[in-house]
Order: C-alpha cells, then sequence, then structure tokens
C-alpha cells in the first residue's frame, strides 16, 4: 500500500535574505497553516528567529540541521514520522546544494513550490564569486523574490542572471512593505524567428537551445542553421545521428552536451565528432533515442567546417 503523498514548500535563498520572515508570515496565515501537521525544517540560523507563538496554528514542529550531510531520506523519514506530518516546509541553507535534497527526498514527497529569497545589494557579487551556488538556486525556483531593492537599483543586472539559469520563473522587485513590482524586462531572442532560415550564430547556440526547450512547439515547422557537432553510435538507426554542443551554464562543473536527432540519409559518412553547418528542418515525430515524440532534424544540408573560436557555448 503505497504512503500519503506528502506536499513540501522550499524556500531558498542566502542568509539574511527574508526566507525566514516570510516563512513565519506564511505560517501565520490561517489560509496556509489551518491546522494539519507541519513539519518545518530549518537549515541555517539567521538573525530572525521563529515566533511559534504566533503561527496561525500549533501544530507545527520544528527541526534544525546542521550538517548537509545529515539531510538523508531517513532522517527526514524519521522527523516526519515523529510528527505524524502532513505537509512540509523547508528553509534551506544557501551555502547547500539543491541536488542533496532532491536526491534524498522520500518517495512519498512532493515539492509543490519552490521559492527564492535574495538580498538586491549584494546578489551580483554573490553571482560573481559564487556562480555555482546562485545558479543552483535559481535554476529551478518558481519565483525569486528580490529583497531591499530601491528605486535607484538597475533591475537589469539581476534579471539577466536569473534568465540566464532560468526563463520560466517569475521575478519579484520588493521595494517596501507592500511595495513589489513584477519584472516585465523583455528578453527579445539574438535571431529571427520569422526567417526562412533562421540563423543561429556561435555565440547564441546555449540561448538557443534553451528556448528551444521551453518553447518546443514554436520551432516546429522551421528551419534553423547552425554550428555543432556530429556524434555517432550509440543506438542510432543508420540514418541519423546526434548534433549538438557543450554548453557550460554556470562553471566548467556543470558543462554538458546539448543536442537532438537528426535524419540524415549520409550520415555514416560523417566524421565522429567533427564540426559541420548544418541547415535542417524542425519535425515534431517518435524517435527511439528519446523514446517519445519530440523534436527531429531533417537535414537539409550538412558541411563540413572548423570549430568555433568558443567551442563551449555559454549565456554569457
Amino acid at each position: 500500500m503505497s504512503k500519503k503523498e506528502i506536499p513540501v514548500y522550499l524556500f531558498t535563498g542566502f542568509l539574511d535574505a527574508g526566507k525566514t520572515t516570510f516563512i513565519q508570515e506564511t505560517l501565520e496565515d490561517p489560509g496556509f497553516n489551518d491546522g494539519q501537521k507541519t513539519l518545518l525544517i530549518v537549515t541555517e540560523e539567521g538573525e530572525v528567529e521563529y515566533q511559534p507563538i504566533k503561527f496561525a496554528s500549533s501544530n507545527v514542529k520544528i527541526m534544525t540541521l546542521e550538517d548537509e550531510e545529515e539531510l538523508t531520506e531517513s532522517w527526514m523519514t524519521n522527523a516526519a514520522a515523529l510528527c505524524n506530518a502532513e505537509k512540509v516546509v523547508i528553509e534551506y541553507n544557501g551555502m547547500w546544494v539543491l541536488d542533496q535534497l532532491y536526491n534524498n527526498l522520500p518517495e512519498n514527497w512532493t515539492v509543490y513550490q519552490e521559492m527564492t529569497f535574495a538580498d538586491a545589494r549584494n546578489f551580483v557579487s554573490y553571482n560573481d564569486n559564487m556562480r555555482q551556488l546562485v545558479y543552483d538556486k535559481v535554476k529551478s525556483t518558481e519565483s525569486i523574490v528580490f529583497k531591499h531593492m530601491s528605486r535607484d537599483m538597475d533591475q537589469m543586472p539581476l534579471h539577466k542572471i536569473v534568465r540566464q539559469a532560468n526563463r520560466r520563473c517569475d521575478i519579484i522587485y520588493e521595494y517596501g512593505p507592500n511595495e513589489i513590482e513584477l519584472d516585465n524586462i523583455e528578453d527579445p531572442l539574438p535571431f529571427d524567428m520569422n526567417a526562412k532560415i533562421i540563423e543561429i550564430q556561435d555565440q547564441d547556440y546555449a540561448m538557443w537551445y534553451a528556448d528551444m526547450n521551453d518553447n518546443e512547439a514554436n520551432y516546429y515547422g522551421k528551419t534553423v542553421c547552425f554550428k555543432g557537432r556530429t556524434l555517432l553510435g550509440g543506438g542510432l538507426k543508420p540514418d541519423e545521428f546526434v548534433i549538438g554542443r557543450h554548453i557550460m551554464t554556470c562553471c566548467v562543473q556543470d558543462i554538458q552536451f546539448g543536442g537532438l536527432v537528426a535524419k540524415y540519409p549520409k550520415s555514416r559518412e560523417l566524421e565522429h565528432g567533427g564540426w559541420v553547418v548544418m541547415t535542417a528542418e524542425i519535425v515534431r515525430e517518435y524517435n527511439d533515442m528519446y523514446e517519445a515524440i519530440g523534436p527531429v532534424f531533417h537535414v537539409k544540408e550538412v558541411v563540413k567546417c572548423d570549430p568555433p573560436e568558443e567551442e563551449v557555448a555559454t549565456f554569457y
């Protein structure tokens, strides 16, 4: 018999970014804290302390952790069992990597909401010095709130850092109590989606690949042209190859190959790992490599070429 699903509300961000205050206010709201037995996991201590006496319900059990390695599946399962938790709220340490949490979540725990808080005054500096940790906190969040904004601050540097990691989340600027502003900066794509052939420049591959994944349907039936590496074998059919580029999202450790399957009768004439300029139509169809329906390139032309000046694509 399967265990009952437990919803998880995850709040991330760096020290003094406002997580504790927001969670305190959330647990004071009877609309959220409606009497369900709630486990509050706290993984760092800031200047602000929780005041359980103000919670809308007393059915909240606070448990703290100081060591990232202690955040195991068994610890979380036992913690929930101790209070018969029906809901979990997590204040996550900004210096801990989120994969540690996601990889160890009990099977019946489901993250319903992930929200990030940041201090606008030092966010750019944090990104300059701890880019991997900043990316880690932004990549999967549903919304990010920039606290301590002032009207003389430029939103664009904050916007760019977030959008390089996450193109879908809401960005909220907070200028004071009950004074917030939603980000409305448009990100024009650096290529013409209405062109007969969409030309993807070398420096724009990472952004194109991210947009392709986020807005797949926009590309079906379109013809694109870009430079990439060809990969052969690995279960591909004789008339197939994979084409793409390595992409660095935030740091060297984060480099991954981003590519898609291409259909081409002369695939076996291509060099494994070689560089080509490919022109192809993007078609939505089933492919064995995906084991699902997805975008497949139907090649119109492939021409061997020299590697780009920067072989690893970036968002910068």
